[in-house]
């Protein structure tokens, strides 16, 4: 085990709380737990409940810079570690052929430094932040597995680069498939539901700036209703925030948040076969008359 820079899961509760992200009790233990032992993070949960907001916001607590590795579909080792600047090169070897001197083609001012590499080289200095790792495929995740494992990257021209520490590392999953258990295994884990209205609305009023409390609960109550019906895109927290923003800023004191919120629905579903599912049922949702 490593000292932890948080004394307690509350300290860094606190710490994330100061960086404008409220986290649950769960994700105050996980996070505490993955950096006194060393280990990643693994945050699961629906699009939108926050997951990435929750690594930038223990980057901004660390003091550290967050790199990003975003995974998708297709992506392989070499686009996540390293690759050597061709164009570059070429021009090397051209001015080298007019000058008659020899160059070195693998000095470290040809590699280009993808996320994997940089993070290794600013262990103790940035949080790696591997998001939506469900987006890669199954050779990719055990790629990964090996290089949590070791936190090492052999560069053939070059030789080993070795973190003298573990890294932070945050990973995240909307769980569109089903994760390797050795990966699992390797970290500690979080699932982010939905918040609760209550802590949605505070999440909203720290988020949103000026937004009242009248304007953030109404928002919740409306946010929560749609979330009920099969949409193709459930609203996550982050629309709710600019959903509220919105509101105040079209209702202007007036305090008809039907109005208001019905006006600016375009920030919240933001899918034309959602919008036309809901049409009908607005007034009913927005006034809180369904469930």
């Amino acid at each position: 085990m490593t000292t932890p820079p948080f004394p307690t899961p509350e300290a860094l509760a606190e710490a994330l709380a100061r960086a404008d992200y409220l986290a649950d009790d769960g994700l105050a233990v996980a996070g505490f737990l993955a950096l006194a032992l060393g280990k990643p993070l693994l945050v699961e949960g629906v699009p939108g409940v926050g997951k990435t907001e929750a690594a930038k916001a223990l980057a901004t607590a660390l003091g550290r810079d967050l790199i990003r590795l975003q995974c998708y579909e297709g992506i392989d080792a070499g686009q996540a570690l390293y690759e050597w600047n061709y164009a570059r090169q070429l021009l090397a070897i051209r001015q080298a052929e007019v000058s008659g001197s020899a160059t070195d083609l693998y000095a470290e001012d040809f590699l280009i430094e993808r996320p994997l590499l940089k993070a290794l080289r600013n262990a103790e200095g940035s949080v790696l932040l591997i998001d939506e790792i469900d987006r890669a495929d199954d050779e990719f995740e055990a790629f990964l597995l090996e290089f949590l494992a070791d936190y090492e990257i052999s560069i053939p021209e070059i030789g080993t680069v070795r973190a003298a520490a573990p890294p932070v590392v945050v990973l995240t999953s909307n769980r569109t498939r089903e994760l390797n258990e050795a990966l699992r295994r390797r970290c500690t884990y979080h699932w982010i539901p939905y918040p609760d209205p209550a802590r949605e609305a505070e999440i909203i009023m720290l988020r949103a700036g000026d937004v009242a409390e009248a304007t953030a609960r109404a928002v919740v109550a409306a946010v929560n209703a749609l979330r009920q019906l099969p949409l193709v895109k459930a609203p996550g927290i982050a629309e709710a925030v600019d959903w509220a923003r919105a509101a105040a800023m079209l209702d202007d004191g007036r305090r008809d948040w039907p109005a208001a919120l019905k006006r600016s629905i375009g920030q919240v579903l933001k899918d034309e076969e959602d919008l036309a599912a809901v049409a009908g049922r607005l007034d009913a949702l927005i006034g809180g008359e369904e469930q």
